[in-house]
């Protein structure tokens, strides 16, 4: 763990600049705007679903109780009928974009982190600088993208919004590589 506190500066660096190319992305350009499409009927679909009183929570429906259940005509009938969705209920109010944020950046250290900890256990001190990119650059690549897949895989995320999420993910990775492989030790 020595090595990996020895490379403080390319960790934290990194995870501002993709912090802030984050942010950019975003906030200022349209790439994420028809990630979640408005429903042309959002306020009855609201108005429906208010007087639920759903916890927040991630949450299925039709949800079978067992296995038994999920193999019975009942539950098939269910599925024919739907609607079918899968949906994440969150706090009433407004979004608190300070926690998003602060555990965003979190998150960004611990992807360098974990990218350290596979350079300095791959490579010299002194590598060049090409090594360090790739080593740095494909962890970082997993960290920022890879896991995104399996959304669209199980549960039908639109594959538009991981591919666009992959993109950036290649965008962070290169920018996490980069900075690791300027700051490298010598």
């Amino acid at each position: 763990m020595a090595a990996v506190v020895a490379l403080w500066l390319p960790i934290l660096l990194s995870s501002v600049i993709v912090f802030v190319v984050s942010s950019i992305i975003h906030m200022m350009s349209p790439w994420h705007k028809s990630d979640y499409p408005k429903l042309a009927n959002q306020d009855q679909v609201m108005d429906a679903l208010r007087p639920l009183a759903i916890p927040p929570g991630d949450y299925l429906v039709p949800r079978p109780s067992s296995r038994k259940e999920m193999g019975s005509p009942e539950f098939a009938e269910k599925m024919k009928k739907g609607p079918v969705a899968m949906f994440t209920v969150m706090p009433n109010g407004q979004m608190s974009m300070g926690r998003n944020l602060g555990l965003w950046f979190l998150y960004l250290i611990a992807v360098g982190t974990f990218a350290a900890y596979v350079a300095v256990h791959a490579l010299p001190v002194g590598a060049p600088y090409r090594s360090v990119f790739r080593f740095v650059g494909i962890t970082a690549f997993i960290g920022y993208a890879v896991a995104l897949w399996q959304m669209s895989i199980w549960y039908r995320r639109a594959w538009s919004t991981t591919i666009k999420a992959t993109v950036d993910g290649v965008i962070y990775a290169a920018l996490t590589a980069g900075t690791f492989g300027w700051l490298w030790p010598r």
